[in-house]
């Protein structure tokens, strides 16, 4: 009786795995979109003297002061560290007592510069006082950085953060202490934290069409497998970049880079796939710079869609405010949106099941994003957020998932570049 009343299966063929596959059209035609973005971006960069990528701060007439940062040679970098000690022997003899001049990089102290469409540091400083209860500490904090960062200088060798933390433990007690005091000592010394020799551990990942060499060793990225090449830390070990590829995919995940990597997206669509695993590190912003300005590629971003990924978007894009004095080396211009945005949430047809409510947290820092100038230059980001915030839902790239596991790669994004649906 059984055997004869067979159940229905789900269909299993690939039209019924991966809806809307159907709409797509040949590859060709994705890859002449390709090349004309490519063409167009490339051209761009290479007539415009007035693209944000040009300007600098010098070329501006702002009503505000503010400053930056600039890579110095070790030899400089000594030589800032001994005068500086210096010049706080001589207040300390003349009995003005012992005291670091500081940049704040307070929430108020910084600026969004449309013209440069990145966020920089206004030229406001505190006094951190050595006979002060309250600054005691971080002075003292202060000068043990500013000592081990001479002794690198001296040596010439590099060390990450975690081997600054552990030279003294008791006095630093917290990682975020010594590394919130090491971006206060580039803007003392106006120089950028790579100029320090000190970085961070390895983190973000790049794979696909892309060769360059590292420290002398050609690194072929096609060629390394699904983890792909780990991104240096030191950028000054990074060189003689060449690529075929089309653009480059920006993703926030690891999750998504590592579906991409293994369906080996970038060769469909010969791309080099980049991500630093969430929060955008230093290395990671310094790599895509390099390979923007280098390579001359448009950059495609993919993240999710709640208000966090669009803050990890503009902090690749217009910069952080944690390090906003050095947003001349760290961000990288005209990154495009591609996906996921919260009006693909209907587009796509994503399953209510795979979406997730926003809590107020997530609301309030929508709105606060609505709120910034950075946001308020991009209608389409607007736009979307407004959608966001009323819609109060928000969702993962892993959500696309739920049509398959390679919908990602095999229909999403194909459909996406067949559009040109990015902002």
């Amino acid at each position: 009786m059984a055997d004869n009343k067979k159940r229905r299966r789900a269909p299993t063929d690939s039209a019924a795995a991966l809806p809307f596959k159907s709409s797509l059209k040949p590859d060709s035609v994705l890859l002449k979109i390709l090349h004309d973005l490519k063409t167009t971006t490339s051209s761009a960069a290479s007539s415009s003297t007035t693209s944000p990528a040009a300007l600098t701060l010098a070329d501006l007439s702002l009503s505000t002061t503010c400053r930056e940062v600039s890579d110095l040679p070790l030899a400089t970098v000594q030589t800032s560290i001994e005068s500086l000690m210096l010049s706080i022997s001589h207040s300390v003899l003349s009995g003005h007592g012992f005291s670091f001049s500081v940049p704040s990089r307070s929430s108020s102290n910084h600026l969004y510069v449309p013209e440069l469409d990145r966020i920089v540091l206004k030229n406001k400083s505190t006094d951190r006082l050595f006979a002060n209860v309250s600054t005691v500490r971080k002075t003292t904090i202060t000068t043990r950085i500013l000592q081990l960062i001479h002794q690198l200088c001296l040596k010439n060798i590099h060390v990450t953060k975690r081997d600054l933390f552990y030279t003294d433990v008791k006095l630093f007690q917290d990682q975020t202490q010594s590394d919130t005091v090491l971006d206060d000592v580039s803007c003392i010394l106006g120089c950028t934290r790579s100029s320090l020799n000190v970085v961070a551990a390895e983190k973000g990942v790049v794979v696909g069409r892309l060769i360059f060499s590292d420290n002398g060793d050609m690194i072929d990225c096609t060629k390394m497998g699904m983890g792909g090449k780990a991104i240096p830390p030191n950028i000054d070990r990074v060189g003689d970049m060449s690529s075929d590829a089309l653009f480059i995919l920006l993703v926030e995940k690891d999750a998504a880079y590592m579906r991409l990597a293994e369906d080996r997206f970038y060769n469909r669509f010969p791309c080099i796939i980049v991500t630093a695993k969430g929060q955008p590190d230093v290395a990671t912003r310094l790599f895509l710079r390099k390979m923007k300005r280098e390579l001359k590629l448009p950059v495609l971003a993919l993240v999710d869609s709640d208000p966090y990924g669009l803050k990890i978007l503009s902090v690749y894009g217009c910069g952080s405010k944690n390090m906003s004095y050095d947003s001349a080396n760290l961000t990288t211009p005209d990154i495009k949106w591609l996906g996921i945005r919260p009006s693909d949430l209907d587009k796509y047809k994503i399953p209510e099941q795979c979406r997730l409510p926003m809590t107020e947290q997530d609301i309030k820092t929508g709105k606060d994003l609505l709120e910034e100038d950075f946001v308020k230059k991009n209608p389409g980001w607007v736009e979307e957020l407004n959608i966001m915030v009323k819609s109060k839902q928000k969702a993962e790239i892993q959500a696309l998932s739920s049509f398959g596991f390679q919908y990602l790669s095999e229909v999403y994004l194909p459909m996406k570049l067949q559009q040109k649906d990015w902002l």
